[in-house]
Parts: structure tokens; C-alpha cells; sequence
């Protein structure tokens, strides 16, 4: 899969389906974090056309842009501050289906409506960064895709990649 996503036209739960395994299989070649989560993003983008998908990763007790697809994003985020700095608090993905009504939502990007943002732990279990989502339509993400972005972060967190990630972000235990 250098180049080229095979995914159905079928429904989000199939397109999810298709694009697991092969996302795990890119992942399993490379250690290098960077190259991983920027090759995910591609894959997410190329796969559901959302307005933004992106990594934040854990840096001097921030959160701080690491890969993504889209308009330009805040660099930085702090602790329990946004959505992304929320799922980092409590440790859990949070669904937000209007970002308007979600207090203390950071704006990078007045297009976004909704946006859905999952909690990357490193083998102590401590969140080591975040994967952010958003889209220009309200309500776009759901308990659908809250199972299957878990389960890719599963597979993330499975790799040699968490490791890497988790010394970079000066969290290893």
C-alpha cells in the first residue's frame, strides 16, 4: 500500500472496514513517528474528505501540532483547554456534534461544525498526544466512528511507533 487506499463506496462502517487493515499493515513498516501519524491523516482524508484531521502530541506539558491534512491549526493547546485538551484531561475520546455549544471550544478554523477527538496513551497508559477531527457539517461523527478511530489508535499504540512518540514526549515510564 505505497500509494493507494482500496476502499468500498459502501457505507462509514465498511469504509472503516477496508481501511483498518490496511492502515495497520503501513504502520507495521515504519517505526518513525512522523512518517506514521503523517500517513494516517493522509489515509483518514483521502478515505472521509473531513475539514481537518490531525495529531497533537504531548511537549512540555502542552499539546502541541504534530501531522495533519487541512487549513491551518492552532500550534498549541493546553491542558484541559479545547476539546483536544479536554480528551487529554480525562483521558476519553470526547464527540462534540456542535462545536458552538462545547464551552471553552478553541476555534482554529470557523468552518469546522463538529469533532471528534481520541486520547493516544503510551505502555504506562499516560496520553501521549491526541488524534483530532473535524468536519464542516454538524453532527458528523458518531458512536460509528468513535469505535473504529479507538480501534485505530489501538492499533497505533501496538507499534514500536508508541514507544518513539511516547520518549519524544518525555512521558516514557
Amino acid at each position: 500500500m505505497a500509494e493507494q487506499l482500496i476502499i468500498s463506496s459502501g457505507s462509514k462502517e465498511q469504509k472503516y472496514q477496508d481501511l483498518l487493515p490496511q492502515i495497520e499493515a503501513l504502520v507495521r513498516q515504519e517505526s518513525n513517528w512522523i512518517a506514521n501519524l503523517a500517513n494516517v491523516c493522509a489515509a483518514l482524508t483521502m478515505t472521509f474528505d473531513w475539514l481537518w484531521v490531525g495529531f497533537y502530541v504531548v511537549r512540555d506539558e502542552q499539546l502541541v501540532l504534530g501531522p495533519f491534512q487541512g487549513p491551518l491549526a492552532c500550534s498549541r493547546i493546553q491542558y484541559g483547554q479545547g476539546v483536544c485538551g479536554v480528551a487529554w484531561q480525562t483521558e476519553q475520546t470526547q464527540v462534540v456534534k456542535n462545536v458552538e455549544e462545547f464551552a471553552g471550544h478553541i476555534a482554529c478554523s470557523s468552518l469546522a461544525k463538529s469533532e471528534i477527538v481520541i486520547p493516544i496513551h503510551n505502555p504506562a497508559r499516560k496520553v501521549i498526544g491526541v488524534l483530532d477531527i473535524d468536519s464542516s457539517e454538524y453532527a458528523a461523527f458518531d458512536e460509528v466512528d468513535q469505535h473504529f478511530l479507538e480501534q485505530l489508535i489501538s492499533i497505533l499504540q501496538r507499534t514500536k511507533f508508541s514507544v518513539e512518540l511516547a520518549v519524544y514526549c518525555d512521558v516514557f515510564p
